[in-house]
C-alpha cells in the first residue's frame, strides 16, 4: 500500500527487491521451483522451461486437484494439481522441446540472457544440451547458475538420484524422526527439497548481489544431502562432541524438559519450558508448585535426568482439563504453548489470528484459488501474487521477447516443438 505526505499526495510503492532480474528456470518437481518461486515473490521474473504435453512432473501429482471452473471443465480434467500449484505461482510458463535444435536455441538464448539459470537435470545431460555453466557463463560472465541434485556434485557414483524420502533415510532425519520405542519417520512433508530451495534461494541472492557490484558470475550446487546434513545443527554437533547417534525421543526434545507433547482431557498440546524461568511459570500457571519446589526439576539438566517422573507428574495434571483451558492459562502466564492442529486448521488459525497467511488469486481455470504466502514479509514492499501458469501459457510471448518472428513462432506451434495454451479457451497449440 502506497504512504500518504500531505505535500505530494500518494507515494508510489518502492520496486520489488528483484525488479528487472530475470530467471530461467529448468527445474522442476519440488526443490528448484520452490527456490524460483521465493525470488519471483520478491519480483524476479521467472521463465518456468517446461516438455510440450507433459509439463513439470508435479502437474500430473495428483489428486487432489484444483477442480476447474465450470467453462473449462471440457478442456480441464480433472484439473490441476494441488502439488504444481504449491510451488509455482508468480512464473510464466515456456513449452518447448529440447529435442527440437530451434526449441533448444532458444531455451539457449533465454538462459544466455538471464541473470540467474537454476537446473536439476541428471549429470551430463544439461552440458549435452549446451545449457551447462560453461557455456552459458562464456557467453554471460555475470550469471548466477545453481545446479540442484540429490546428492553434490562429488558424490559417487554420480548418478545416483536422489528423492526426499531417501535424503531423509541417508541423513539421520529419519533416524531422529519418531517414537522412542518405535521404528524411524520420515516427515510428513518433503523437508528435504524445501531446505534445499530455501538453499538454494540463499545462495543465488548472495552472488546475485556479488555480480551486480562486480560483473562477475557464479556456479552454486545445491544438494538435498547437503543442506539435510546443515539443517540438523544441534543433533550434528552433539554426534560429532559425543561420538554417539542421538537418540530419538518422538515429540519431546533431546536435551531440553520439559519441551514436547502432552495429552490434555480432549486434545494434544505442546508445552515448550525452554529455560527454568518458564518452567518455574509452567508449575504456577497449572497449580504444582511442588513441582516447581522439587530439587530434582531444579535446573534444565536436572530435569533431563529425572524426564520420567516429571513428564509423569505433567501428564496427570494436564489430562484433567480440556486443551483450550491450557491453551488459555498458558499463553496467560507466557509459557509457549500450542495446540496440535490439522493442516487445515492451522492455516484457519493462523490467518484468522492476523499472521497473515493466504492470498487469493484468480487462475486461468480453476476460478479463485487460495495461496500460502512465503514466510517473510516486506513492510514496505507488497508481495506480488499472480497464479501458477498453465502449461506452456505464455509460450508465444516469451519466444517474441526472445527475438523469434511470429511466422517461426508459428512453423513451432505448428510442428509441436512448442506448446501455447490460450487462456480464454483453456485450448493447447
Amino acid at each position: 500500500m502506497s504512504a500518504t505526505s500531505p505535500e505530494t499526495g500518494p507515494e508510489p510503492d518502492p520496486p520489488l527487491p528483484l525488479a528487472g532480474v530475470r530467471v530461467a528456470d529448468l527445474s522442476r518437481v519440488l526443490a528448484g521451483p520452490y527456490a524460483t518461486m521465493l525470488l519471483a515473490d520478491m519480483g524476479a521474473e521467472v521463465v518456468k522451461v517446461e516438455q510440450p504435453g507433459r509439463g513439470d512432473d508435479t502437474r500430473s501429482w495428483g489428486p487432489p486437484y484444483a477442480e476447474p471452473a465450470e467453462e473449462h471443465r471440457e478442456h480441464h480434467s480433472p484439473g490441476e494439481a494441488a502439488y504444481f500449484l504449491s510451488v509455482n505461482r508468480n512464473k510464466r510458463s515456456l513449452a518447448v522441446d529440447l529435442k527440437d535444435p530451434e526449441g533448444l536455441a532458444a531455451v539457449q538464448e533465454l538462459c544466455a540472457t538471464s541473470d540467474v539459470v537454476i537446473q536439476n537435470f541428471r549429470p551430463g545431460v544439461i552440458d549435452r544440451l549446451g545449457l551447462g555453466y560453461e557455456e552459458i557463463s562464456r557467453r554471460n560472465p555475470a550469471v548466477v547458475y545453481c545446479s540442484v541434485s540429490g546428492f553434490g556434485p562429488g558424490h559417487q557414483p554420480a548418478t545416483r538420484p536422489g528423492f526426499d524420502i531417501v535424503v531423509q533415510a541417508e541423513s539421520g532425519l529419519m533416524a531422529t524422526t519418531g517414537p522412542a520405542d518405535g521404528p524411524a519417520s520420515k516427515v510428513g512433508v518433503a523437508l528435504t527439497d524445501v531446505l534445499t530451495g530455501l538453499n538454494a534461494a540463499v545462495g543465488i541472492l548472495g552472488a546475485l548481489m556479488r555480480a551486480r557490484a562486480t560483473g562477475r558470475g557464479e556456479n552454486i550446487s545445491v544438494s538435498l544431502i547437503n543442506s539435510t546434513l546443515s539443517s540438523l545443527v544441534n543433533l550434528t554437533q552433539q554426534a560429532l562432541v559425543t561420538g554417539t547417534e542421538p537418540a530419538r525421543v518422538g515429540n519431546a526434545h533431546t536435551t531440553i524438559v520439559p519441551y514436547q507433547a502432552f495429552p490434555a482431557q480432549d486434545a494434544e498440546i505442546v508445552v515448550a519450558a525452554g529455560n527454568d524461568a518458564l518452567y518455574q511459570r509452567l508449575c504456577t500457571a497449572i497449580d504444582r508448585p511442588d513441582l516447581g519446589g522439587d530439587p530434582r526439576y531444579a535446573t534444565n539438566p536436572d530435569r533431563v535426568a529425572h524426564r520420567d517422573e516429571l513428564v509423569g507428574e505433567l501428564s496427570a495434571t494436564l489430562r484433567t482439563r480440556p486443551a483450550e483451558h491450557w491453551m488459555e492459562v498458558l499463553v496467560g502466564a507466557g509459557v509457549p504453548v500450542g495446540r496440535v492442529r490439522g493442516v487445515l486448521d492451522a492455516l484457519r488459525t493462523a490467518d484468522a489470528s492476523g499472521d497473515d497467511v493466504l492470498r487469493t488469486v484468480e487462475h486461468p481455470t480453476a476460478g479463485l484459488l487460495e495461496q500460502v504466502r512465503a514466510g517473510f514479509r516486506m513492510e514496505h514492499t507488497p508481495a506480488p501474487m499472480t497464479a501458477p501458469p498453465l502449461l506452456g501459457q505464455h509460450s508465444a510471448q516469451v519466444l517474441a521477447e526472445l527475438g523469434l518472428t511470429a511466422e517461426r513462432i508459428e512453423d513451432l506451434l505448428r510442428s509441436g516443438a512448442v506448446q501455447q495454451t490460450d487462456v480464454r479457451s483453456s485450448e493447447t497449440r
